[in-house]
């Protein structure tokens, strides 16, 4: 009891929090997701300590995510996401190789063995779009071109770091070695497409048959209730063949906005997401940061954040001008990659431990991965003001 009444503390601490730190952060003109994930900073380990990093603030900060990225899907235009897939591959990839490529470099600079300085690369190709979601909400860009660029190329970056982690973590992990039974790579794989063939089918058929099945269930907000099944449930099978949550949650919102329930539902999951969980989940990211040897590591820490944050912007704003997109909009669209978020986090947690990153500079690429989401807003949002004005 005494636990539970602590937790209902942290969390109005966090809410509280969150809404004020949202409030002044428009009121100075900067995205109000930079204030909240400020707030994870000074409320956990790295200054005052009051709020830790536990499973009741790790669960909350999950379903956050995981209904943030399903508001994306549910407000994302289907026929605009599959004219812009083109692009969005061309992104995807070029935003994967230069990062790949540049930090594997950067680690040998630092002297980090071949498979550590490798899987370095592999947890800074990963692209961590929630953030920039938000940032593009708040600014109206959502549905543009650039929007649905970012949101298509994530999806793919996403497949793309879970196949060279899952490659990676079976051959050189320890836990490659381990006498548990393990799922096959080629399995896992094929897993995978076969999920993506079964989002076809939800789409198409399952999600509208579901959602028109909801309407004859007598009790209250039976539709909304069936949505957050729909997304919840996608989003789990999802992390079962290997993928993350968050492309479930995704397509899921996808498939209820194809849906004559679209509005009714956007207008009920949004509350439920904004008021508790998605505000958890950004100052959760925050939690994450320490000032524990930063003076030692600080050369490193600076390399590697220039080195983050340049691959991901050059590199997607490549991609984005390849594929016939003028320099404004890969601007755009590269800034919008640069975050690294909770998928890098996740990436660097496993490699930890699967012995792929040394303990010595674990907190310090968790410190950078912080940074990148930190600075990618402050990107995005001059980017898009960049347009307005090249477009006046």
């Amino acid at each position: 009891m005494v636990y539970f009444m602590a937790y209902l503390g942290i969390l109005s601490l966090i809410l509280l929090s969150t809404a004020l730190a949202g409030h002044f952060s428009r009121r100075i003109g900067i995205p109000a997701v930079i204030g909240q994930l400020l707030v994870g900073i000074v409320l956990g380990p790295a200054v005052l300590g009051w709020v830790q990093g536990d499973t009741f603030v790790h669960m909350f900060s999950e379903i956050g995510v995981i209904i943030l990225m399903f508001i994306a899907g549910l407000e994302s235009n289907l026929e605009l996401l599959k004219k812009y897939i083109k692009p969005a591959f061309s992104v995807a990839i070029t935003g994967v190789i230069l990062p790949l490529c540049l930090i594997f470099l950067t680690g040998k600079l630092f002297d980090f063995h071949m498979h550590e300085a490798i899987f370095l690369g592999v947890v800074f190709s990963a692209t961590s779009v929630s953030i920039s979601v938000e940032v593009l909400k708040e600014l109206g860009y959502l549905e543009s071109k650039e929007g649905m660029t970012i949101l298509g190329a994530a999806v793919i970056d996403d497949i793309l770091a879970v196949i060279i982690l899952s490659t990676f973590v079976s051959l050189f992990g320890s836990a490659a070695t381990s006498s548990e039974p393990k799922m096959s790579f080629l399995m896992t794989l094929l897993l995978q497409v076969l999920y993506f063939v079964g989002i076809y089918f939800v789409v198409k058929w399952i999600a509208p048959y579901l959602m028109s099945l909801s309407e004859k269930i007598f009790v209250p907000s039976a539709v909304i209730l069936m949505s957050l099944v729909i997304g919840l449930g996608m989003a789990y099978i999802a992390e079962l063949v290997g993928l993350s949550g968050v492309v479930g949650a995704f397509f899921a919102g996808i498939a209820i906005g194809q849906t004559p329930y679209k509005t009714s539902v956007d207008h009920s999951i949004e509350p439920i997401g904004y008021a508790v969980f998605i505000p958890v989940f950004f100052v959760s990211i925050g939690l994450n940061m320490t000032f524990d040897g930063l003076g030692k590591d600080l050369l490193f820490i600076i390399a590697l954040t220039v080195v983050a944050v340049l691959t991901k912007w050059l590199g997607c704003g490549i991609g984005a001008k390849v594929a016939g997109m003028d320099y404004n909009s890969g601007d755009i669209i590269g800034a919008g990659m640069v975050s690294r978020g909770e998928m890098a986090l996740i990436i660097a947690q496993l490699g930890y431990e699967s012995k792929l990153l040394s303990a010595d500079y674990y907190s310090s690429i968790i410190l950078v991965i912080i940074l990148t989401t930190l600075i990618a807003p402050f990107m995005l949002k001059a980017a898009v003001k960049r347009k307005k004005k090249a477009a006046k």
